[in-house]
């Protein structure tokens, strides 16, 4: 008999559905739904630039849009398939991205009396309010719990869970006290497909759970009360009503109850899986191994590493954490990741690229890399810094900013975005400098996401600036395909391993290191180092006098 597993990924604009074959991977069927609330899905504050939530309405009108849609697809195109054939469903989506919810596990932003209130609505990883609450947070943490910040990286952030929720208890004590507790988006759905959204009986992920809300069985669990009372005694007692268990996302949530089953068009019952962030599935769809580096590129980048637990790791500082079966069940989860990759490059032709480049986004992207073609390292003469969204590894600081150094009054804009391109790649390796200093070995790298398909160019440049073989997944939506995978093993069709043999695998073609270009970017990531530790450390001295000077050099080597 024919099986197929549905993945669900939540992404920060959109929701899509991945309907897989189980035998061999073939993808028969998915359905893109675009969140229509605000601005792409996003709540903003004009008088906030930091403020960034989610309406939860749609995502359950994208649940609904993107199975069916999935549904019918394989309806389509395969002869014979049946929805019945469906054994399992896995949902993986962005965070950490917490929502305010009632004793029932009913998001605050569904109830009449706060549907217009910003901080009732679902908190999205990129909302960076609680930048002062995440530093009041690192700070206290060195001073009385340094083991439990260590595994953070050492500086907690203002993406994550209790920063939020700080942050929420100070500017709407109101939506606060009418929380009765608080659930991350990939916990949330899969309790709502379930039927039991109790906020305590529902199942939490370790994922979520260990890598943004600093939980973990070393030390019992979440944060203390006496550490989570120094903070406000009202998280203290907000402790009791989340969870003390969580679980890794091969684990059953439960069954698809009646509900969700004629919502969806699938058979009630069938194995929903407990819920993941949208990277570390993608590393599983990926085919993470150890060894392995995966590169989620997308408007930001995380990067997943895995190291077996059998063997001792160590804490490795400004990192996104290190859990336990984050990733895979028996290894360490590395999370580190930059927070704009693509977001820079839509930035620039969005803003400042010359319609000379072409009428439409699209051309102009196409249009720069064409004039981008035979050029060498370092002849634009241009550095960035990678950090117009701030920078989340390794120096975990929101409040970093961008900077471009080396125009002149004959600097071209695809020159620009080849220099923004080449900050992506020197941030990139700058995290898997810091991983292989504690030890965990990257020997190749698996892309995944739209700019490893189409970039060529960007590509060839993350090759050369990084110096290890570029492989891309073969799957352009690793992240559902992961999802779909523990929707397997949850529904017991194979164990985590076996079914990735049998469903991924990375594209004929991998970008290779091309020695002359890797002398020239060796130059310029050390002076990409001397500017990122100059802006980016207090502990920092030296001189920038020579900076501009040696990129003329190189460039008129170049040129």
């Amino acid at each position: 008999m024919k099986r197929y597993s549905l993945g669900i990924d939540y992404g920060t604009n959109s929701c899509r559905s991945l309907l897989i074959d189980l035998d061999n991977g073939a993808e028969v069927g998915s359905t893109v739904f675009n969140y229509p609330s605000g601005e792409m899905g996003i709540l903003l504050d004009p008088k906030d630039p930091h403020v960034a939530r989610q309406n939860p309405q749609d995502y359950l009108d994208g649940l609904e849009a993107v199975t069916r849609g999935a549904l019918q697809q394989a309806q389509a195109n395969v002869p014979g398939f049946d929805p019945t054939q469906v054994v399992g469903i896995g949902i993986d989506t962005t965070g950490s991205t917490p929502i305010p919810v009632n004793k029932q596990g009913t998001p605050l932003g569904l109830l009449p009396e706060f549907k217009n209130n910003l901080n009732a609505m679902v908190w999205l990883w990129k909302d960076h309010t609680g930048y002062a609450e995440a530093a009041e947070i690192t700070k206290l943490a060195h001073e009385i719990r340094p083991n439990i910040i260590a595994k953070c990286g050492g500086i907690y952030s203002s993406e994550w869970w209790w920063s939020k929720i700080l942050r929420l208890r100070r500017v709407d004590a109101k939506v606060f006290e009418a929380a009765f507790s608080f659930v991350e988006h990939c916990d949330w759905i899969p309790a709502v497909l379930t039927g039991n959204t109790d906020p305590l009986t529902l199942k939490r992920g370790v994922c979520s759970a260990g890598h943004k809300a600093m939980f973990s069985t070393e030390w019992g669990g979440l944060p203390d009360k006496e550490f989570l009372a120094r903070l406000d005694p009202a998280l203290a007692d907000l402790r009791d009503r989340l969870y003390s268990v969580a679980h890794t996302a091969d684990v059953k949530a439960g069954s698809l109850c009646a509900e969700w089953s004629q919502r969806l068009g699938l058979k009630e019952g069938i194995a929903i899986s407990v819920g993941a962030f949208d990277a570390h599935m993608g590393a599983v769809g990926a085919g993470i191994k150890e060894g392995t580096l995966v590169k989620i590129l997308g408007t930001s980048t995380c990067d997943l590493m895995i190291a077996p637990t059998s063997k001792p790791l160590a804490d490795v500082p400004g990192v996104c954490g290190i859990v336990n079966g984050s990733v895979l069940p028996g290894y360490y989860g590395i999370e580190a990741g930059q927070s704009a990759v693509g977001d820079i490059f839509l930035w620039f032709v969005n803003h400042l690229v010359p319609d000379s480049y072409g009428a439409t986004v699209g051309e102009k992207f196409v249009n720069m890399e064409k004039a981008m073609l035979g050029k060498k390292p370092g002849a634009t003469g241009l550095l960035a810094l990678d950090w117009n969204n701030g920078n989340r590894t390794i120096l975990v600081d929101v409040r970093l900013t961008g900077l471009l150094l080396g125009q002149t009054l004959h600097t071209e804009a695809h020159e620009i975005y080849r220099a923004y391109i080449e900050a992506t790649a020197f941030g990139a390796l700058t995290i898997i400098r810091r991983v292989e200093e504690y030890g965990v070995k990257v020997e190749e790298v698996i892309n995944t996401g739209g700019l490893s398909i189409k970039n060529a160019t960007l590509m060839q440049c993350y090759a050369d600036i990084i110096g290890k073989p570029m492989k891309v997944s073969q799957s352009e939506q690793t992240c559902a395909l992961g999802a779909a995978i523990f929707g397997a093993a949850a529904a017991g069709a194979g164990d985590i391993h076996t079914l990735q043999a049998q469903v991924t695998a990375t594209r004929e073609k991998v970008y290779y290191p091309i020695p002359e270009n890797q002398a020239v970017y060796a130059e310029l990531y050390t002076l990409y180092r001397t500017l990122h530790d100059a802006f980016g450390s207090a502990e920092w001295s030296g001189k920038l006098s020579h900076v501009m000077k040696q990129l003329l050099d190189i460039r008129a080597r170049q040129s």
